[in-house]
């Protein structure tokens, strides 16, 4: 997307790959230039270099929730039963997915279709809520030393061996891995 640099540093926005965010006061005087100056979406939108379908959201959220209605959503988790009243509510009364988003309060689009393609693919339970993040770290669990008494030197040495023979299997898996990624990369720079 290109924009003007003269636009660009009054957004204040940050820009990334494909997304650019716009902050609180930006979008604030878009729709206002819309509903109290009474400029078109269209003219507003083609004069900030920005997209219309944006603000026509905006301006749908500042009618439906006035100036909280502009500010940003982090993160927020939708309990099954609110998704799946949001896709019914779609259905039933033949919304798009801008009325819906507006109607519910959800910032995106596509978060109301990752619903409907988990709801088609899976039912209900396509609409619960999936743990985020990395999964918890396996716990290794070893056997407890029997007694409090300390090693003999022979079992001090067992041990030993022990964690080099996994710390060797270890990188024995980690030079497989870097070998079969430089064949692959091998493989694509041959014509």
């Amino acid at each position: 997307m290109h924009c003007p640099q003269k636009v660009r540093h009054y957004l204040g926005a940050f820009f990334m790959e494909r997304k650019v965010r716009y902050d609180y006061e930006f979008k604030l005087r878009c729709v206002s230039e819309v509903l109290k100056n009474y400029y078109s979406t269209e003219s507003v939108a083609k004069s900030l270099g920005i997209s219309e379908t944006n603000l026509r959201k905006w301006v749908g959220f500042y009618k439906q929730y006035g100036k909280e209605g502009l500010l940003p959503k982090k993160n927020q988790n939708y309990n099954s039963s609110f998704k799946l009243q949001v896709l019914q509510a779609i259905q039933k009364e033949f919304l798009s997915l801008s009325k819906a988003c507006v109607m519910f309060n959800i910032p995106s689009q596509a978060t109301i279709i990752k619903w409907q393609k988990e709801y088609a693919e899976k039912g209900y339970l396509g609409l619960e809520n999936k743990p985020k993040g990395r999964p918890i770290k396996m716990i290794i669990k070893r056997k407890k030393r029997k007694s409090d008494k300390p090693l003999t030197r022979e079992e001090e040495l067992l041990q030993e061996i022990e964690s080099l023979r996994a710390e060797n299997e270890l990188l024995k898996k980690f030079n497989a891995l870097v070998q079969a990624e430089e064949a692959k990369l091998n493989k694509r720079r041959k014509p």
